[in-house]
């Protein structure tokens, strides 16, 4: 079946850079960003890993860990995490599933479930469809899904900034609006009243129309 937000990620058992894990156990009460790759020693994912490697600490603040995969065996991960350090300047301090049998690709949907044969012989090419982001909450559900082609490297600094959203909202009965950033206003949700929304927000917002009401950020 397909996956869909709010769905629970699925869990598995893999081999890492940093040791053998269980997913939902490695979660904990943390926030994740899983991000894959179609191959070891490709171009636009050698910058992605290097530059995830530099702003780690921006996860960090945030309660979140990162993880990636790519569908080649460990002592290939290691050989590239090597260029990526080089290339990022900065040491990757984050484990990489080794995806070799192709598991964590099927149970993602990256690959179809009947998918034949493993990591070896295939190319990047053949692996187009991994390379895919998915951040994941504490309850181990999915909250968000993105795939992009293999030119185009991902944009980190908006998954910062959707986990700042995320996090925001989770804990308050508002959304963010177009291009939102940390402390600009946010939007009370429509099912909240304007009568408990005087209780919330006594200092008043700004109402753009009925059902879209600015306020300051909580």
């Amino acid at each position: 079946m397909a996956l869909r937000i709010n769905d629970q990620a699925p869990n598995f058992q893999a081999e890492t850079t940093q040791g053998r894990i269980d997913f939902h156990e490695w979660i904990g009460d943390h926030w994740v960003v899983l991000f894959s790759h179609p191959k070891d020693f490709t171009p636009v994912c050698t910058t992605e890993l290097g530059y995830m490697a530099g702003i780690q600490s921006e996860f960090d603040k945030r309660n979140t860990k990162i993880i990636g995969l790519s569908i080649d065996p460990l002592n290939d991960h290691e050989k590239w995490l090597k260029d990526v350090e080089e290339v990022g300047g900065s040491r990757v301090s984050y484990p990489v599933i080794a995806d070799t049998d192709l598991h964590v690709a099927k149970l993602y949907n990256m690959f179809p479930a009947d998918e034949t044969g493993s990591a070896e012989g295939r190319t990047a090419v053949t692996n187009a469809t991994v390379r895919s982001v998915f951040i994941i909450g504490p309850d181990k559900n999915i909250k968000l899904m993105m795939t992009y082609p293999m030119t185009t490297g991902r944009n980190f600094n908006e998954i910062l900034r959707v986990i700042d959203s995320m996090q925001l909202t989770a804990k308050h009965k508002v959304a963010t609006p177009v291009n939102w950033e940390q402390g600009e206003d946010v939007i009370i949700v429509p099912s909240v009243s304007n009568d408990e929304a005087k209780k919330i927000y006594p200092q008043g917002w700004e109402t753009v129309k009925p059902y879209l009401r600015k306020v300051k950020q909580p």
